[in-house]
């Protein structure tokens, strides 16, 4: 589980792909910090295992991990390249802060860049959320893009459904939000408990 507070900007050093999965190797510094063989790290928001780690001698390390069909057909994971950063956070334990809100790492779904409008000191930034997500996403809810917990500004449902997020300058820094531009992908989790909340309701009528 995560909270969707980014901790790192990661570099992907390494890709290697197989017919039907792929390698990733990651360069990291405090997101590699007390985490083992088998713990998670969530990458653009899709919770990974980690199989591997070395060290290198300026301190980083690049850490491995397995990634099967599933993640890349459901996510932006498969258009990653060697060279790309990534936004990286280590699980939560039960002393971290939860600064943003309950994120499984579990991709819902891959949503599109549609604008940019900058302000003063932020930038809104407008997605293309597709159909069958949009139902669970509300004004003034959470959100979690590429790994990034955020809210609902704004939405819409027609003509096709988007919803809008206001970034800040810490954010725009210290996250790849900020270098995404109209057209890119970007992977979406919608709020799990909503997605409960049907499930019952349903059941229950």
């Amino acid at each position: 589980m995560f909270t969707g507070i980014v901790e790192e900007l990661g570099t992907l050093v390494v890709r290697e792909d197989g017919a039907d999965s792929a390698v990733l190797r990651i360069r990291a510094r405090r997101a590699l910090e007390g985490v083992a063989l088998g713990d998670s790290i969530a990458v653009n928001g899709v919770c990974l295992t980690v199989t591997g780690v070395q060290p290198d001698d300026d301190g980083s390390a690049v850490w491995s991990t397995d990634v099967m069909a599933e993640t890349l057909r459901r996510s932006s994971l498969r258009d990653v390249a060697a060279g790309d950063p990534v936004n990286l956070e280590r699980a939560v334990t039960p002393q971290t802060r939860l600064g943003g809100h309950i994120v499984q790492g579990h991709v819902d779904g891959v949503g599109t860049v549609v604008s940019r409008t900058p302000g003063d000191d932020w930038e809104v930034v407008r997605v293309a959320v597709p159909a069958d997500l949009a139902r669970y996403v509300v004004e003034k809810g959470s959100i979690t893009v590429d790994g990034v917990s955020l809210t609902v500004s704004a939405l819409a449902d027609e003509p096709e459904p988007w919803f809008e997020v206001s970034l800040i300058p810490t954010t725009l820094r210290e996250t790849t939000l900020g270098e995404r531009a109209p057209g890119d992908t970007v992977n979406l989790e919608v709020d799990v408990i909503a997605k409960y909340v049907e499930r019952l309701l349903g059941a229950r009528r």
